[in-house]
C-alpha cells in the first residue's frame, strides 16, 4: 500500500494550458496518509512545522531557482510566481514539502517533491 501523502499540485484551472503573468502555485497533502508514513518510519511525535519551498527551472535544465516558500497549510501552501521575468517556453515547477516532527528532544524531518511541467507564454 502506498502512503503517497503528497505534495499534490493544485492546477489553477482545468482549461489553463500555459501560465502568463503572476500566478499562485498551491499544493495540498493527505494528512491521514502522512500519519501512516510517519508511523511506518517510527517518527511518531507531534508535527511541529510543514514548509513548502517552490522552485522552477527551464525544461531539460539542471538548476532549480527558488520562487518562494510557504507554511500556510490552510491555504494550500501558496507562492506567487511572476512569469513575466522569464522567457517563454517549457518549465518545470517543483514543490519540495518538508514535514518536521518532534521526537523526544530532537527534531527530525521527511520531505517529498512534486514536479509538474508547465508552459510560460507571456
Amino acid at each position: 500500500m502506498s502512503n503517497d501523502w503528497g505534495p499534490h499540485y493544485i492546477v489553477p484551472s482545468e482549461v489553463l494550458k500555459s501560465y502568463s503573468g503572476a500566478v499562485v502555485l498551491r499544493e495540498d497533502l493527505d494528512e491521514e496518509l502522512l500519519s501512516k508514513e510517519l508511523a511506518a518510519l517510527k517518527m511518531t511525535g507531534p508535527i511541529v512545522q510543514i514548509v513548502n519551498p517552490w522552485y522552477y527551472r527551464a525544461k531539460n535544465s539542471t538548476t532549480w531557482i527558488k520562487i518562494g516558500e510557504s507554511m500556510d497549510k490552510e491555504n494550500n501552501f501558496p507562492a506567487r510566481w511572476d512569469t513575466t521575468k522569464i522567457e517563454n517556453g517549457k518549465y518545470e515547477i517543483m514543490g519540495l514539502m518538508h514535514v518536521f516532527v518532534k521526537i523526544g528532544d530532537t527534531e527530525s524531518a521527511i520531505a517529498r517533491q512534486n514536479v509538474v511541467e508547465v508552459t510560460v507564454s507571456n
